[in-house]
């Protein structure tokens, strides 16, 4: 217990000596760079310098103050506006009337160091209360700045515990917009989520699809980059290489350039600050890096700082977004006069000229710009530090409740926090015409310029607007382009970035192996498929009428076949068909002039003429085997051909029957020819025929034949052809007709040694060897034939047949009517031969 009491007052004792000691500053103090007293100060924390020199930090003795080089002239108009806005508004009799507002300028050399040492400078002061304590009270109401992101993150984090209001004027990190981290951050620019966002959207609107993207590594950088690649990724853009780098970090910018070196991609999305920028144009100069589209950010793209006459080979064409440029009345005069009288207390002149003599070190660099102000029109962050300084001048006036003729209320004590909500309900218009107003996140309205890079015929280069993107419109006005009015990099015509050419129609994409969805081969698609778009991911499959044409492109009607009478089988065929009726009706013409004659009446003239009939009816049924089939050919044709050929195979049946009851009744006793005379001839024909036709009349009525498009067979025609309805019915006509040619050809083959001189039963039986092996022959032919030779097997056998009864029935007959005539006797045919007598 002894002992934790001992080491307590030992840890007690210099606290208690702490407090005693009277409030002192440690170090050297950081003078401001501009400065003037007022009841109300304004910090101003600008990047006036862009080098910074460091002491040596090996601790053998005590460190030099930084010192800063390279003046900045975009920061350095900044603060010239600061003061022009403060300096105008200490003239106003309607703003602050009897309240003057002084102001703190710090200079932060574009450096994180200076700039954190700048902010705990602009936040503390050298006034102490009595006794020479700290009063805890800053004597800053508000700060303007900063310029960069990341210096402005360092000062809303360093500020936020103090409630000290902070407005930038062109700190744009979406990061910023946490209202729980910088509840004290304002800014009169909007936010990187819309600028990123539109940058995807100007890649988009020129299907770029392939890019590389370079950005600052630090918060503005890399939060701007981050917004940039979700977009893209949403809006399929593919980026072949992301790399960043810093200003103190050579060997990644190196690295970087390396690698845009390499790349295929033709566009560049450069989301980098001005200073990051400048390194890395040196460097794409020294290389020789041309012909790239370059698309920048608002940091850079409108920066005088680098336009160079070695940088244009390189930036010429950039295209990008920009603040708005805004011409402040008055200022171009105030930053050549009033600014070096007033403000800076080491400059004299002679008789209104430039010339100066120095009196301090501190302002020698700037004063060399003492009557320089042709960058004037083209400072667009002015506005916003203009915009900034009214909008807390407006917060105090509300705060004091300032009237026009009573001025304000001085007895009130004004506190930094109470700014800040104050600042949350500003709402006015300057004298230009902006409202100025903050939204839940301390941010304005996304208003950008889309500005490109030309070169005028003087040489000068120009920021020529060509667009804009507004976000307060609806979304499908928010982005305007004027694309006749772009120059593009190289001067030439506008650059496509694609890792690989569109799919054209009739193909799809297919992604390249490890490679982003941007990469992919085009595929063609295939047969019966068709894309009808550019880049399609997918074919699709027509209908099934339909197939796809040569191009894959479009689906069209399918090819219908059917064996037609135009085509040259078609004609064959009918050529065949016809010229069987015409020998047919010769030998009809012939036998009718011979009917007389023995070899005629021999062999049953009547079931001659009568089979000769259906023979012509046979080779014309074949016909209606050919055409368009519809519901009525269909049902003819088979019907046509079991009747006609039953018709046929009866007569011949009945012509084989009379071949035997001929050779019986000349034997003796027999009389069996009177049960097979004339009329029971024509009753067998007949009655064998109406077996046919009642059994088609069956098929008919039951499931009929009907046209039917068969599409599975070939994929990309469509084969009209007459459905069998009922498959029982068409193989019963057909065994119907076996079954009588078998009966024919056994009666036959009995009869074919009868001893006649003219046996037709020998040339019945060949007949219908002939029929047999020809319709044998039709079955698996029939069954395996593809399409319209289905139907050409089906005449072919119709054909075949009948020229094959044609032929071995009457062609010997003819020969002997013809070529024979002594032969047509009665002795010859009965085989007796007349001898002579001596």
């Amino acid at each position: 217990m002894l002992i934790f009491l001992y080491t307590l007052l030992i840890f007690h004792h210099p606290y208690a000596k702490a407090e005693n000691n009277p409030c002192q500053m440690m170090g050297d103090p950081k003078y401001p760079l501009l400065y003037k007293n007022g009841d109300i100060t304004f910090g101003g924390l600008f990047a006036i310098h862009s080098k910074e020199t460091l002491s040596s930090f090996e601790f053998t003795q005590k460190p030099q103050v930084l010192s800063c080089s390279s003046v900045n002239l975009r920061d350095f108009r900044l603060a010239q506006i600061m003061t022009f806005a403060i300096e105008e508004i200490n003239r106003s009799a309607i703003l602050l009337p009897n309240v003057s507002i002084g102001y703190k300028i710090f200079d932060t050399c574009a450096s994180r160091l200076s700039s954190m040492s700048a902010t705990m400078e602009v936040m503390n002061g050298q006034e102490f209360s009595e006794e020479d304590k700290c009063n805890g009270h800053t004597p800053i109401h508000a700060i303007i700045g900063e310029t960069e992101s990341s210096a402005t993150v360092i000062l809303s984090r360093t500020t936020g515990p103090f409630k000290i209001p902070v407005i930038s004027h062109s700190a744009t990190c979406e990061c910023l917009s946490n209202r729980k981290a910088y509840p004290s951050f304002f800014r009169t620019i909007a936010s990187d989520y819309h600028q990123s966002r539109a940058l995807a959207y100007i890649v988009k609107h020129f299907g770029w699809s392939w890019v590389g993207a370079v950005n600052s590594d630090n918060d503005y950088g890399n939060n701007g980059m981050a917004i940039f690649l979700h977009t893209a990724k949403k809006e399929e853009i593919c980026v072949e290489y992301s790399v960043k780098f810093y200003r103190t970090e050579p060997e990644k910018l190196q690295k970087a350039v390396d690698i845009i070196k390499k790349g295929t991609a033709k566009v560049i999305v450069a989301f980098i600050s001005v200073f990051e920028m400048g390194l890395l144009i040196e460097q794409l100069r020294i290389q020789n890096i041309t012909g790239l589209q370059i698309i920048g950010v608002e940091a850079w793209i409108t920066s005088k700082s680098l336009i160079t006459p070695n940088t244009f080979h390189v930036l010429g064409g950039s295209l990008g977004f920009a603040v708005r440029k805004i011409a402040v009345e008055a200022f171009s005069d105030y930053v050549t006069n009033a600014f070096w009288e007033t403000v800076i207390p080491c400059s004299q002149s002679d008789d209104n000229s430039c010339k100066t003599e120095l009196n301090c070190s501190r302002y020698q660099d700037l004063l060399v710009l003492r009557c320089y102000n042709e960058d004037v029109p083209e400072q667009r962050f002015s506005s916003n530090v203009y915009k900034a300084v009214y909008a807390v001048a407006h917060a105090v006036h509300n705060m004091l409740k300032c009237k026009e003729h009573n001025g304000c209320d001085q007895d009130l004590t004004i506190q930094p926090h109470q700014i800040v909500e104050a600042l949350k309900k500003v709402n006015f218009t300057v004298k230009f015409g902006d409202r100025v107003w903050f939204d839940n996140t301390g941010s304005t309205v996304a208003q950008y310029e889309v500005v490109n890079w030309q070169q005028d015929s003087d040489g000068s280069i120009q920021f020529k607007a060509v667009g804009y993107y507004d976000a307060s419109l609806p979304p499908d006005q928010r982005f305007v382009l004027n694309t006749e009015n772009i120059i593009w990099a190289g001067g030439q015509l506008q650059p496509r970035s694609v890792c690989s050419e569109s799919c054209p129609p009739g193909t799809r994409k297919a992604g390249q192996k490890g490679r982003p969805v941007c990469c992919y081969d085009c595929i063609p698609c295939a047969d019966g498929e068709i894309s009808n778009e550019t880049d399609s991911n997918n074919c699709m499959q027509c209908p099934g009428e339909f197939w796809s044409n040569a191009e894959k492109s479009k689906c069209v009607l399918k090819a219908v076949e059917f064996l037609s009478f135009t085509e040259v089988m078609g004609i064959v065929l009918v050529f065949f068909s016809l010229f069987g009726v015409g020998i047919t009706v010769l030998l009809a013409i012939l036998f009718h002039n011979k009917r007389d004659t023995p070899i005629v009446k021999a062999n049953n003239s009547e079931l001659s003429f009568l089979l000769l009939f259906s023979l012509t009816l046979c080779f014309l049924c074949s016909l209606t085997f050919i055409g368009r089939p519809t519901e009525w050919s269909c049902m003819l044709r088979h019907t046509a051909f079991g009747i006609t050929f039953v018709l046929c195979i009866s007569c011949v049946l009945g012509k084989t029957i009379v071949v035997l009851m001929a050779f019986k009744a000349t034997l003796p006793g027999s009389n069996v020819m009177k049960w097979f005379g004339p009329v029971q001839q024509r009753l067998s024909v007949l009655t064998f025929t109406l077996i046919q036709v009642l059994i088609c009349v069956l098929w008919l009525t039951i499931s009929p034949p009907f046209p039917y498009k068969n599409m599975k067979f070939y994929k990309e025609k469509i084969i009209l052809v007459c459905s069998l309805g009922s498959s029982v019915g068409f193989w019963v006509v057909l065994g119907y007709i076996g079954l009588l040619a078998l009966l024919c050809f056994i009666l036959a083959f009995l009869a074919r040694k009868l001893p006649d001189n003219f046996n037709e039963a020998k040339f019945i039986t060949f007949s219908m060897l002939i029929f047999s092996a020809v319709w044998i022959t039709f079955i698996p032919a029939y069954v395996s034939s593809p399409g319209k030779f289905t139907v050409a097997v089906e005449i072919f056998a119709i054909l075949a047949s009948s020229f094959g009864l044609l032929f071995c029935i009457f062609a010997p007959k003819c020969y002997i009517i013809l070529f024979k005539p002594e032969q047509n006797t009665k002795q010859h045919l009965m085989g007796k031969s007349q001898t002579n007598s001596y």
